[in-house]
């Protein structure tokens, strides 16, 4: 059963967005002084000259001020009359101002602390990301920021709690926590789950690394955009690979095949999550359909999905490289999966409590009070997504479920169209409903067609 988050767990410290903010990245996103916009020296009063052959429509440009003209401009505003008529007026005009900075300054919605130039413009569907240069990325702000359209929407505003965290670190093991998971399944606790298993798999994860989604050696974008890519036939034909790509990070899951639909789906993988069940079955199901390895590279990060003691214990001997010592994936070498350069840096461990706060607000279907109910959990997908609206700015999701599903084919790599087939394990329908009041609110944008 899905639980409610005691409060006590909802302040953790943790890699939420909230996290992000008040982490290595606060403090960037500020204005400077001399980013603000300045006016100049202006020179009220002073209009273009008309030359007497002119039509008096034409303006000219002023020209240069000589001695004489500063000299009268300066007698002008000395003599002024100083009466107490015109003290009256300055008075007056002061506190008007005053009130009218007031009345603006209380109108305008209080910005995201970490932003750099939030557009605090009423909240807009986005009309779709737009291949763009890489480097002049990182300059540019974000348009439509997830945060600000949220804070505007009364449903997903009472919905979405960025404190809570959302990767699971060994500094957060504690006998505390030990005690709150134990009284829940996976993967929203760990009731019957060895607790060897789990500590020894997070005392590897100690690293900053591992409590941090985003992690660069670069100065970090000022509005980190991500697209979160799908497997939905939807994307055959798409031709937005190169979109995909333009984004600062992408997503892909599961069975996430590019060779030979580079122009659909794109090449660039930033992340790729999975649990061990989803990942193998994978490798089985779409070997020949050319999901032949799981994606690799160097700056590539894993996230684990924790449905099972399997999936801590493949994290394990990934972090170590060696054989996995037990369970159903006994004798296997994860550097088959991940490559030989994986070590704790390149994995990250979503937390059950993130799991379970999120199929309790945003997830909580009716399949939870039947017989499928401890089958019940969102899929990957809904997973992936769900984790790059807490983390980033921006958000683009494409490949995923949406009303005219019946037109594609249930994968965009799949040679002969196949029906989307609805499995006991996950809601799709409500998944489906999801993603499009979230695109209707411009908290994100998906690709429909």
């Amino acid at each position: 059963m899905v639980r409610q988050l005691p409060a006590a767990q909802a302040g953790r410290r943790g890699s939420s967005r909230a996290g992000r903010r008040r982490g290595g990245r606060e403090g960037q996103g500020g204005v400077s002084g001399a980013e603000k916009g300045r006016a100049g020296p202006g020179r009220a009063g002073r209009g273009g000259r008309l030359r007497e052959d002119s039509p008096a429509h034409q303006v000219l440009s002023p020209p240069p001020w000589t001695a004489a003209d500063w000299a009268a401009a300066g007698r002008g505003c000395m003599g002024l009359p100083r009466g107490p008529l015109f003290w009256l007026l300055l008075l007056l005009a002061a506190a008007c101002s005053g009130i009218l900075f007031a009345l603006f300054s209380a109108g305008r919605p209080y910005p995201e602390p970490r932003s750099r130039a939030r557009n605090s413009t009423a909240p807009q569907a986005f009309s779709g990301p737009k291949a763009a240069n890489p480097g002049t990325r990182k300059s540019r702000p974000c348009r439509h920021p997830l945060y600000l359209a949220i804070q505007r929407h009364p449903h997903f505003r009472s919905l979405f709690e960025f404190s809570i965290p959302v990767l699971l670190s060994g500094d957060l093991f504690t006998q505390e926590l030990w005690d709150s998971l134990s009284q829940h399944k996976a993967p929203y606790g760990w009731q019957g789950l060895s607790r060897q298993a789990i500590a020894s798999t997070l005392s590897l994860l100690n690293g900053s690394e591992s409590a941090q989604l985003f992690v660069s050696r670069e100065q970090p974008p000022d509005c980190i955009r991500c697209a979160v890519v799908g497997n939905g036939g939807i994307l055959n034909g798409s031709h937005q690979g190169q979109n995909i790509d333009a984004h600062d990070y992408v997503f892909r899951l599961n069975g996430a095949v590019t060779k030979g639909f580079e122009d659909d789906v794109g090449t660039k993988t930033s992340f790729y999550g999975f649990t061990v069940n989803t990942m193998k079955n994978s490798l089985i199901s779409y070997w020949k359909l050319g999901f032949t390895s799981v994606p690799q590279g160097q700056d590539l990060r894993y996230i684990f999905i924790p449905s099972d003691i399997r999936d801590y214990v493949m994290l394990r001997s990934a972090i170590l490289g060696v054989p996995v010592p037990e369970g159903p994936d006994k004798g296997d070498w994860p550097q088959t999966y991940f490559g030989p350069e994986a070590s704790a840096s390149k994995f990250k461990l979503l937390h059950p409590d993130f799991i379970s706060y999120l199929t309790e607000r945003f997830l909580k279907s009716k399949l939870i009070n039947t017989k499928f109910g401890d089958l019940y959990m969102p899929s990957t997908g809904a997973l992936m997504l769900l984790t790059a609206l807490h983390t980033c700015d921006q958000v683009s999701a494409y490949g995923f479920i949406t009303s005219n599903y019946w037109k594609f084919s249930d994968h965009y790599f799949e040679r002969i169209k196949k029906p989307l087939i609805f499995y006991a394990n996950h809601d799709l329908s409500l998944e489906a409903a999801l993603w499009r009041d979230l695109h209707g609110a411009g908290i994100l944008w998906l690709y429909q067609r």
